[in-house]
Order: C-alpha cells, then structure tokens, then sequence
C-alpha cells in the first residue's frame, strides 16, 4: 500500500510565523496564549509542554507584569486596551494578512458611512479571526456564512463585501454574483477578495490530489474553520474521504484492499502529526 503525505498541506506561513514567535518568547519564561494559538490540539499540547497557557479573555486582568501572545487570528482593538490597563506585554503574532485585511475593514467602513452603505463579510460566526474583524468597526459589518444570510443585507443601499482570509474563493464570487443581482445598480457593490492566495491556491491541488488516491486521510483539529473547507474539498472528489484529529482515530476497515492513501490536513495541521499518521497507517498494514 502507498502512502503519500501532500506536499502543499501543514501549517500556512501566519501560524508558523505565530509558533515561531511563541516558542521565541517562551526562551525567556511564562508567555499565555489568547485562546488556542492554532486550532489542533495536538500541537496545542505540544506548546504546553514547552510552558505555553493558553488563556480566555476572562484571564486579562489577573496577568498583570505577564505576557499575552495574540495569535495569528488577530483581535479587535479592544483587547489591546484591555491588555494596556492591567499592565500586560503584549507579544502580537497577528498573521501581517489578516492585520492588513483588518485595516481594509475599517477603511471599507469609512468609505460607506459617506454612502450610508454597509460592510458585508463572508465569514463564520464567532471565529477568531471575525470577531477580530468586526471588531475594528465597533460589531458595525454584517457576517454572512451562506446564500440564506444575505436576508440580513439592505440591497437599497451601497455595499462593501469582504472576506474572512481562509474562506472559500469560490463561495465568494456565488455570493457576490447573488448580491449583484439584488442590487438596484452592479456597481453599488465592491467585492474586495481578501482570500489568503497562500490558502485558495490549495484548493484546487486538493482535488487532484484527492483523485489521485483510494482513500484520503484528511487530519486537522475539530475547530478548524478552514479544515472544514479543505475537507469538503476532499469529499467532493473522493467519497472516501474520512477526517481525523490523531491517529487513533483510524479504523482498519477503512484500509482493506486499498492501494493508495493520501493524507492531507488544514493550515493548521502540523506536518509532524500527518507523518505520525503516516507511520499508524503502515503498522496497520503490517
């Protein structure tokens, strides 16, 4: 049986840059994460093991003298002011992609309060990197997930429609086309895709990859909003497609008579957990 590990999977350039950044700081002492620095537990607990906490935003004012790492998500202002008035380091790994398309929120939210528009995002509700973002114009942008959420849009009014980083490239040109044609004018709409190209260009690789093989053994954690995506991805193209977190969560089953195993994983999956997988899936052959 062959098994192959994608090439183009693992951690995107912001959470290594965040792990790095973390794992520098925890050189000279105690660093605290705001939340899980990167969305797979397995990796979560290996920063741990190094002397990384990870913390809620509850935990703020007891970290008083202590450093906090931001993670590559980004937060909205308001965390900073917090972190400033109890005294706390700030150690910001905000991935620089998602800190300029934080910026472009809060010019897109200026450009329509002259138009009496709206900010329109496509992202998923409560993820970090969304709360970062709407955060940057006072929870003033409106978050749409899919088609049914446009129901909350004004089509008699301007739009400013962006995207959360690791959204679907494809979802957002549907959902721009949709808004076009509600709209009074086209050009009342401006679709600025804010899509991480580090992120959409794996896509369609996936689906070639995900063809090539019997079985694909897709690995990320279970709050991975960009996992999900890839995932889907995968299913699309091979019914045989199954999603796990560690190895094991392999069934033998699933190897009978098969050729050929692909593993794949998120931005957020760690390359050395898919060999980890990779090493399981042989002594299951054995």
């Amino acid at each position: 049986m062959k098994v192959e590990i994608d090439i183009n999977s693992g951690f995107c350039f912001g959470v290594v840059r965040a792990i790095n950044e973390a794992e520098q700081a925890l050189q000279s002492g105690s660093v605290a994460s705001l939340g899980d620095i990167v969305h797979n537990r397995m990796e979560v607990q290996r920063l741990e093991a190094l002397g990384l906490q990870t913390i809620s935003h509850e935990d703020i004012p007891t970290l008083e003298g202590k450093r906090m790492l931001i993670r590559a998500h980004g937060e909205p202002p308001k965390t900073y002011d917090l972190a400033k008035r109890y005294g706390v380091e700030v150690v910001d790994a905000t991935c620089p992609v998602v800190a300029a398309l934080q910026r472009k929120v809060k010019k897109a939210y200026e450009e329509m309060e002259r138009v009496d528009g709206s900010v329109v995002i496509l992202g998923k509700r409560g993820h970090a990197e969304v709360v970062g973002l709407t955060g940057q114009v006072d929870e003033k942008a409106i978050v749409v997930e899919c088609e049914e959420d446009l129901e909350q849009v004004d089509f008699s009014r301007p739009i400013y429609f962006l995207s959360q980083t690791t959204q679907s490239v494809e979802k957002f040109r549907r959902l721009a086309e949709k808004m076009r044609q509600r709209l009074p004018n086209e050009a009342m709409l401006t679709a600025d895709d804010t899509i991480c190209r580090r992120v959409s260009s794996r896509e369609e690789h996936l689906r070639e990859f995900a063809r090539q093989h019997d079985i694909i053994i897709f690995v990320c954690g279970r709050k991975s909003s960009n996992g999900k995506v890839l995932y889907n991805i995968c299913q699309e193209e091979n019914e045989r497609s199954y999603n796990i977190e560690e190895a094991s969560e392999l069934q033998q089953e699933w190897f009978e008579g098969v050729e050929s195993v692909g593993i794949c994983g998120a931005t957020s999956t760690p390359k050395w957990l898919m060999e980890n997988i990779a090493e399981a899936i042989v002594s299951i052959e054995n």
